[in-house]
């Protein structure tokens, strides 16, 4: 895990670390080499004895990562040593493994197959969020509760509206996700400076064969010093926690002791203060979506690749890349879990509203009163209500305004349940897709 053994619970995602893991790059650099070994001898170019001497050879090689480090930090990529290896271990065949390519097209196609495997469990884990939050809007669509705008309490809304739009984008992510997939998951083989000369004419029936035996795209040209796929990436892992990240804000403030609205999760204890209620997971999906934000500018920085490759710009994709992948999954388990969890706090929802003395039904009231009214003089009067209710001189703002617009029954008129607009509509309208 990017995160270590005592935060690996907390901020990683031991899924998706096996998915990203040295070992799991290693094979999927060996699986692309046999790819290549075997496609060249459809064609002619090595021969077929060759190809599976190859094949056999990587079947049984599992170098250990840790032997293979000196030889990394000395050539500066890790196919490099891998291939090697290979090589090494197919003996006379050797000579005819990696044949015209260059060590980056088995990196970064390598790299597309572990994102095959990372994407679909990323996929999976935003359907079981947005089934959640869909179920979750769905069964509170007509439960009031305040809405609040900047810190402050403004209007009712209902708890199934709020969930709908952590919902909606969650389900938004997923439609990006697929826009994103052909652009990203390509095969890469156009050898050292992308012109596929080593390749003697045979490049795009090569890539033609390579794409359909590993199941990626074949690509419109050489992207090697072309990052904007993964830094597209990037940004979607971004968007992801940051919409997660936006409701364990929601979640944290609707759950704090002066408020406790809703609660979601197991709470954390305090080691010295035994009432406190730590909103943990809440904070931890917080943590992450900065965390990818801050490394999403990193990201970015990798576009900057110099001629036709960049050691330097590659290097921070490397390093950044697995960290925002292993986030994105933690922020998806962590989501999945609260979302299960989520429920609302009926008496304390009825303390809010009681607390608030009608204030939040303002607008409403202005509305109504201007129906049969000039708009200036129908606002007046809800001042005025609301002065009497800052004075102390009513309880509440529908008594106020029986004394100052009398004729209608303003308690009825006001109650939240009669004020929450087309919430309980949106948080119908929320579905998994």
């Amino acid at each position: 895990m990017t995160t270590g053994t005592l935060l690996g619970q907390l901020y990683g995602d031991a899924e998706m670390a096996a998915i990203l893991s040295d070992r799991s790059a290693i094979a999927a650099m060996l699986r692309v080499e046999v790819a290549l070994a075997r496609a060249q001898a459809d064609l002619g170019v090595i021969p077929a004895a060759a190809a599976e001497a190859i094949a056999q050879a990587a079947a049984a090689l599992d170098p250990d990562p840790a032997e293979l480090s000196a030889a990394v930090a000395v050539a500066g990529i890790p196919a490099q040593p891998v291939i090697a290896a290979l090589k090494s271990a197919a003996g006379e065949a050797g000579g005819f493994a990696h044949y015209g390519a260059t060590s980056q097209d088995i990196q970064d196609t390598a790299l597309a197959l572990q994102l095959v495997q990372a994407l679909d469990l990323l996929d999976a884990r935003l359907g079981q969020l947005a089934a959640l939050l869909a179920q979750k809007a769905a069964d509170h669509a007509e439960l009031p509760i305040p809405a609040r705008t900047r810190h402050q309490l403004a209007a009712p809304t209902t708890l199934g509206a709020k969930i709908a739009v952590w919902q909606g984008m969650a389900v938004r992510n997923r439609q990006r996700l697929a826009q994103l997939r052909p652009r990203l998951l390509l095969l890469s083989l156009h050898g050292a400076a992308g012109t596929e000369a080593a390749f003697s004419g045979h490049g795009p029936a090569l890539r033609a064969a390579m794409a359909a035996a590993l199941g990626l795209g074949v690509p419109g040209g050489p992207w090697h010093a072309a990052r904007d796929g993964i830094a597209e990436l990037a940004g979607w892992l971004s968007l992801v926690t940051g919409a997660l990240g936006k409701m364990g804000l929601d979640l944290i403030q609707l759950g704090q002791s002066e408020i406790a609205e809703v609660s979601a999760g197991d709470a954390g204890g305090s080691s010295t203060m035994p009432q406190k209620q730590n909103p943990v997971a809440a904070e931890a999906l917080v943590t992450l979506a900065r965390l990818n934000a801050g490394d999403l500018a990193g990201m970015h920085q990798a576009l900057l690749h110099a001629q036709e490759r960049d050691g330097s710009a590659l290097g921070l994709e490397w390093t950044l890349l697995p960290a925002m992948l292993e986030r994105t999954a933690a922020a998806l388990r962590i989501g999945c879990a609260l979302a299960a969890t989520l429920a609302p706090r009926p008496d304390r929802i009825a303390a809010s509203f009681a607390a608030d003395r009608g204030r939040m039904a303002a607008e409403a009231a202005g509305f109504l009163l201007a129906r049969t009214m000039p708009r200036e003089r129908a606002l007046a009067i809800v001042a005025q209500a609301l002065a009497q209710l800052d004075d102390g001189k009513a309880a509440t703002l529908a008594e106020a305004l029986a004394h100052l617009a009398p004729g209608r029954d303003w308690a009825r008129a006001l109650r939240p349940e009669n004020l929450t607009g087309a919430a309980p509509d949106q948080a119908r309208a929320a579905t998994p897709d």
